[in-house]
Formats: structure tokens, sequence, C-alpha cells
């Protein structure tokens, strides 16, 4: 598929078209792109600007500046006030919000098909046009710090962070995307101005519409509101997806926060892959087959047969040049080396032996199950056309990715459970545990 840096500026290209849906994508001066995927049949349409920013994006000085300005960017525009903004949505019974990771930013609405048109209006506005008066960023910098109350008091969420902490050091992908109570306080209106102007430019954004649409519409919409901000205009490409070569730190770390807990929450993992690996397909069968599901060895080993933990589970994160593949668990604190006992044996076996035929089978089916329930959603289908613009340029068909999971193998399940598990853990651990409490036999 030709990319949209090497597509000639104002025309159209068909990307894709299958089952009655045709994904289409346009490029506008500037470097805008505009894709859309039209679906008959539905009555709502998903409308979202992805940004290529996130927290990987920040200096230390800025920490938290990608998540802050996400919350700014709805206080008010130079059309409309805050209440402008929330209201126009609400009186056509659509959803709109707004995430940060750390490596992009979505805002997006879902309405009816009829009021695609308000979407598109209010979004690229926010996005376009935001005032950032300083009266507003002080006025969210208790809101967001109130946020990042919120997350350190809950030992579930912050397990994970402190973990992404000690897997990824003191780097951009190991700091908090809520930012440091330190960084918040300090950060200027000037900065975040700054911020914005940087990347919020039509380059490094990307428009995606799904469900009931018709693009040529929607591309003049968008060209119509963008417009109406003095964007359209110059000769830049649009940026390519994000590139790097991040090394993750050496394995084996142990993390404890000593926290008053009803209950002990550990995550232990190692670096994963990166998004565009060609084992992501195998990691994903071997993610399902460790703690992806009620039928899982974590589930059976650890709650069913030993009713240790409510929860229990596996996950992987992927980014541009790195990842993590990890187990998350909950328990009573006096279970917890049980817990981990457990989970080392389990990761010790799957790395030694990989997986069964059944579980690969269960494996495969839960990966094409997810991926076909969620292309029922307007919202799920425009978040997959933009994040793939976005992050990589390309867009795989329905056909192909189901392909790509019918053809993981047990033998290549074992091999990247062999590649990925043959490093030392890393361990976090929140819970009532004083500084004398040693994890390292965990890790060993």
């Amino acid at each position: 598929m030709l990319a949209a840096r090497y597509q000639k500026v104002g025309s159209t290209r068909t990307l894709l078209d299958e089952d009655g849906a045709r994904i289409r994508r346009t490029v506008l001066p500037g470097g805008l792109r505009v894709i859309t995927e039209s679906i008959p049949g539905v009555r709502s349409a998903a409308f979202g600007i992805w940004v290529g920013v996130g927290s990987r994006d920040e200096t230390p000085a800025q920490a938290g500046a990608a998540h802050y300005l996400e919350h700014l960017l709805f206080k008010g525009t130079q059309r409309r006030s805050a209440l402008d903004i929330s209201s126009a949505i609400d009186a056509v019974g659509g959803e709109m919000n707004a995430f940060t990771s750390k490596e992009y930013t979505c805002f997006y609405a879902r309405v009816l098909d009829v009021d695609l048109p308000l979407a598109i209006d209010v979004i690229s506005d926010i996005v376009t046009s935001a005032v950032l008066r300083a009266g507003d960023v002080d006025g969210e910098r208790d809101v967001i710090l109130e946020e990042i109350a919120m997350r350190d008091d809950d030992p579930g969420d912050l397990v994970h962070e402190e973990f992404a902490d000690a897997i990824f050091g003191k780097t951009p992908l190991g700091r908090p995307i809520l930012g440091t109570v330190e960084t918040i306080e300090s950060i200027t209106p000037r900065a975040i101005r700054a911020f914005y102007h940087r990347h919020y430019k039509p380059s490094n954004l990307v428009v995606a519409a799904a469900g009931n649409v018709d693009h040529a519409a929607v591309v003049r919409q968008v060209r119509r509101a963008f417009n109406l901000a003095g964007l359209l205009e110059g000769e830049e490409l649009p940026s390519l997806p994000r590139m790097g070569q991040f090394r993750t730190r050496g394995a084996g770390d142990v993390r404890v926060v000593n926290k008053v807990t009803e209950q002990a929450n550990v995550v232990l993992g190692v670096p994963g892959l990166a998004r565009d690996d060609d084992r992501r397909y195998s990691l994903g069968v071997l993610n399902a087959a460790l703690g992806g599901g009620m039928s899982s060895r974590l589930f059976q080993e650890v709650r069913e047969k030993r009713g240790l933990a409510y929860s229990v589970f596996s996950f992987t994160s992927n980014y541009a040049d790195t990842g993590m593949f990890g187990v998350y668990a909950g328990c009573i604190p006096k279970k917890i080396d049980d817990v981990l006992a457990i989970t080392r044996a389990e990761l010790a076996k799957i790395a030694a032996k990989g997986i069964t035929a059944e579980e690969l089978m269960r494996g495969k089916g839960q990966m094409r199950g997810g991926l076909v329930l969620d292309m029922e959603d307007t919202g799920s289908r425009m978040s997959r056309i933009g994040k793939s613009e976005l992050l990589a340029g390309d867009l795989w068909s329905t056909a192909e990715m189901l392909g790509a999971i019918n053809a993981v193998t047990v033998e290549q399940v074992r091999d990247v459970a062999e590649a990925l598990l043959e490093v030392s853990p890393t361990l976090a651990v929140i819970g009532p545990f004083d500084d004398g409490r040693d994890f390292s036999s965990a890790v060993a």
C-alpha cells in the first residue's frame, strides 16, 4: 500500500475494499491525512483525530504535559466555551472523550450518522483552536493532581506504573503518563502552549471516521473546519511512523512499595515485542494460553485449583521499538509467595515446553473472536484505521490478520516463549511489606 507520505496532496486512494466496507485516504495540504471506512447498514458514525504525541515525547521537566494538554483542549476554543463543547455533543445523544498514551493522543466522538458534521466541527475545533488561557491551565492543575492522587490510591493501577518504571527506568517509556506532582505543579502556561504548537500540526495528525460515512463529504467538512483555523497550507509531508531504538534495562529488578492495603498487587514480567515484530501473533496466542481467560493456565492454577487470588491475568503492551509481557495478580499478602512461585513455575514450563495443541486452538479462537467482534463497533473500526495510519502507515485487511493468526504454530509459540522468558523477570509489588521484605528469590 502506498504510504501517505508518497501520495499526491489532494488525491484520494482506496486502501481496502472488503465485505462491502471501503477504506479510503485523502492527503490534504500541510500533510493532514483523512481516512474513512464506509460501513453500509449502520446508523452511527465515529470520528477521531489522532495526534502523534504521547508521554514518551516529553522531557523530564515536561512529564505529564501531553495528558495535561488533553484536558485543556476541552476548556474552550476561539468559537466555543467549555460548556458549548460538552453541550453540543450531549444535545444529540453522542459520546465524546479523549485519552493519552505513551505514543499518541486521541480525541473522538460517536454520534448518529446525521450528526457527523457536528462531531467533525466540534472535535476539529478542539484540536486546532484551543485558546489555552493561563487561568484554565492553573485551574486544571488541581484536577490533574487529583487524578494522580486517585491513581496512587489504587494499587491495581499503581503497580503497573511501578513495573514500567522498573523495566524501562527513568526514560520516557518508564515515566507515568500523568506526570508527577512535582512536574504538574511546576509546568507553566507558556510551556503548555509551546508543547501544543510543536506537536499539534497537520502533518502530525490523522483524521479518522468510520460508520455510515461518505468519504468525500468527510473530507469537505474536515477541510472547512481546518481552514477556519488557517492550518491547511504549506507543503509539509505527513509524518513518518515513529521509529526508535529503545533498549530496556537489565532484567531481574525488584520494586517494592510499602503501602497499607488489604491486598498485595504484583506484576511480574519481561521486555516484550515491538509493535511491528513478526512474532506478535505468536505472542498473542501465548498470552491467551498463559493468562488470557478462564481456561488459561494461570487462572486455573492460581484461582480455580488453589483459590490464591481473585484476579490473575497476563498481558502484552507493544510500542514502536519495544514492549512488555507480564502477569498481574492481586492476592492476600500472606499468599504472595505462593502466587509468585506458581507464576514462575508456569512461566518456566511454557518457556521449556511451549503450549499444547489444544491451547493453541483456544488461543487462536480467542484472538479471532476478539478481532471480529471488535469489527461490529464503529468506534473500534475508527480506532483501527486511525491507529494503523498514524503508527504504521499501513493497513492489514481482516482476512490478512485472520490468516496471520491461523498460521501460528505450536513451534512458533514455543520459540517466542523461549526467547522472551530466557531473562530473569522484573517484579513490582505493592502491599504491606516493610523494607526488610526480600523478594529477590522471585526473580532469581
